[in-house]
């Protein structure tokens, strides 16, 4: 009788290794508008010259290279305009699930905003379960520097890039008191290191939040807050803390950031 063989795909390591090294040409490229030669290639992705023009010239076959100088530079092709533009994903419906678990899980309004310029645009809502709880309309506006979900999506950008976005921008808090901007981005340097950041009554007296920022593949800036009432902060404060990180990691997952 024949030997029974094991079940399962087989594995073609070779093409495995081709496609790795593609993409890593790919990703090479994503950034060089005006493209790289074969030489800035491979040392970029630590490939010999010859590996990387055999990958390059099937890329530029397919599309998803072209020519970017008559002396034999590529950059990222036409196909992959078309590939992203076909596998967009709307970061609003992607994420309601996941605003709806979370609000669920902690009782109290959970919120979604996306960053524009120096302000937070609130994109989608879903509100607590207590009888006071914090609620903002969608399509309002929040600044940056004084709300949880503002300094998150600071944390997302380099400090001259933040003095930068707020240089018109007063930093005057809920009380009327203004900060430094040293003070301000000692604070998103402390979020960076822990992904959340605070709000302790700097934007509106009697409500705190914690918040979290993650971008989509576009690079776009996206915010998750929790607002709640400062009376009960202290009880849900480590909770909602751990559970926004959680939702936060599943979001990159899913739009491959």
């Amino acid at each position: 009788m024949p030997k029974s063989k094991a079940l399962g795909p087989r594995r073609n390591d070779s093409g495995i290794q081709v496609i790795s090294r593609a993409a890593n040409i790919l990703r090479a490229l994503r950034d060089e508008r005006d493209g790289l030669s074969l030489a800035q290639i491979a040392e970029r992705v630590s490939l010999p010259r010859s590996t990387v023009q055999r990958i390059v010239r099937a890329l530029v076959g397919e599309r998803l290279l072209m020519a970017a100088s008559p002396t034999g530079g590529v950059r990222i092709g036409t196909e992959i305009a078309a590939l992203a533009s076909s596998s967009k994903i709307d970061v609003v419906e992607v994420s309601h699930r996941q605003l709806v678990k979370l609000a669920e899980q902690v009782g109290e309004t959970v919120d979604l905003a996306v960053m524009r310029d120096d302000h937070l645009l609130f994109l989608d809502q879903i509100a607590g379960t207590h009888r006071l709880r914090a609620v903002s309309a969608v399509g309002e506006q929040f600044p940056l520097h004084s709300t949880a979900n503002g300094k998150a999506s600071l944390a997302l950008f380099t400090d001259s890039e933040i003095q930068q976005l707020l240089k018109s921008v007063r930093l005057v808090n809920a009380s009327g008191k203004q900060r430094t901007m040293e003070s301000l981005l000692q604070e998103v340097a402390e979020i960076r290191t822990r992904g959340l950041a605070y709000d302790r009554e700097e934007h509106s007296l009697g409500i705190c939040a914690i918040g979290t920022a993650f971008r989509d593949q576009a690079g776009t800036a996206y915010a998750i807050s929790i607002p709640v009432p400062t009376s009960r902060m202290g009880a849900v404060e480590a909770r909602a803390g751990q559970l926004l990180l959680s939702v936060r990691d599943r979001l990159r997952t899913l739009f491959g950031t």
